[in-house]
């Protein structure tokens, strides 16, 4: 034995430097502090929330529907030029030649019909705030030769200046309304709704259908692999255009068209991804440990093989969502989603083309809608496969 004076005890410098200086972490909990860590990707995830509560709560809360049409409130802008006509009575001049009595703070008032109108000289007379009001378009015909001037305002007999004195934001519409006088700030919400929809259903498919699907494949092995890889191939090598059209034959136009589209085809991604992991972990050692002790092959793959696989699965099911997201938008833009007066962003921009040149901004909106949707989930996923691989993590 050794005597007591051998021993000797430890000094504080020794004793702190055997501290353990960063705390130990799990896998998910290192994943979320590299995640947090990338900048893009948090903005991408609050976005994503901020899109999905929008669009939830605020038709709620909202006076108006996506389908409620305005009589003589088509095509106003968000951004409107204020005409003066004295007493602080203002009017927006439509492209389409008519009033539309506006509040100096950008309230839409008013967008009665003309009391009188002649077509042959060219003229609409209203009735505003007591004041006969005479709108003179006559001189759109010849506006290059008069130095621009379209039309001319008489109040009471007696021409006005109209040189809009200010522009103001369109605080009834703040988008601006489509050619049946709809809100499309509304209709960007309801179209939120149809497009975070038709994501989420195609991550569950992927998340139930392809993961199962893919690692049973991969477990399996041998001739039960190659038939459902085959399997698989077929199903890639139809175009989904093709298929929503066959669908058609069957099944009517609309948001149950492409999810069922989306259910048959978009899990086979997914499917193959999971296959290829499984294939390289069903050799490992808790694999071969969990045979020994009986374990069932169906608790394998979905206790053991999946879990292990789980970073490189989240990272697809999220860069599937805005797949889904514009196939929806490009299904519907071409007549194949939803039907009116449902409204997608696919539909809204659709609906814009007729008009893009007079009114570009409802073909803006939907496609800005569409991107920094798209954005967001990209980010996402870019900051999620950063997060989840091993070899990234510090």
């Amino acid at each position: 034995m050794s005597k007591a004076s051998e021993w000797e005890l430890v000094s504080q410098e020794e004793r702190q430097s055997q501290i353990i200086a960063r705390p130990s972490h799990t896998y998910w909990q290192d994943a979320w502090r590299m995640l947090r860590k990338n900048v893009l990707a948090m903005l991408g995830l609050f976005t994503i929330i901020v899109i999905a509560c929008c669009a939830i709560f605020l038709p709620m809360i909202s006076n108006t529907s996506y389908s409620d049409q305005q009589a003589g409130f088509g095509n106003i802008p968000p951004r409107i030029e204020l005409t003066a006509l004295g007493d602080d009575t203002y009017v927006y001049v439509h492209n389409e030649y008519k009033l539309i009595q506006v509040s100096g703070k950008g309230e839409v008032l008013n967008a009665s019909e003309p009391i009188a109108s002649d077509l042959t000289r060219a003229t609409k007379t209203y009735e505003i705030d007591g004041k006969e009001v005479v709108l003179d378009y006559s001189y759109a015909k010849r506006a290059k030769k008069n130095g621009g001037v379209k039309y001319k305002i008489f109040v009471d007999g007696k021409e006005v200046d109209t040189t809009p004195v200010k522009t103001v934001w369109n605080k009834t519409n703040i988008l601006g309304t489509d050619s049946l006088g709809r809100d499309i700030w509304i209709r960007i919400l309801y179209g939120a709704r149809i497009s975070l929809l038709v994501g989420l259903v195609a991550s569950i498919v992927n998340l139930i259908i392809g993961v199962v699907y893919g690692g049973i494949s991969g477990f399996e092995g041998g001739k039960v692999d190659n038939i459902m890889m085959r399997i698989v191939d077929i199903i890639n090598s139809i175009p989904s255009l093709l298929i929503v059209i066959l669908l058609m034959v069957v099944i009517k136009p609309g948001l149950q068209t492409i999810i069922l589209t989306i259910g048959l085809i978009y899990w086979v991604g997914m499917a193959r991804l999971v296959r290829g992991q499984v294939l390289s972990l069903k050799e490992q050692e808790f694999v071969l440990a969990a045979r020994t002790i009986g374990v069932s092959k169906f608790k394998i793959i979905m206790k053991h093989l999946i879990p292990n696989a789980m970073g490189p699965i989240i990272v697809s099911l999220t860069m599937s969502i805005p797949s889904a997201i514009f196939t929806e938008s490009f299904l519907s833009f071409i007549g194949l989603g939803v039907s009116a007066p449902m409204a997608s962003w696919g539909t809204l921009a659709n609906d814009a083309l007729g008009g893009i040149r007079s009114y570009p901004y409802q073909l803006i909106a939907p496609s800005v809608a569409i991107a920094i949707t798209m954005f967001a989930f990209n980010f996402l996923g870019d900051g999620l496969r950063d997060a989840l691989d091993p070899r990234l993590r510090k």
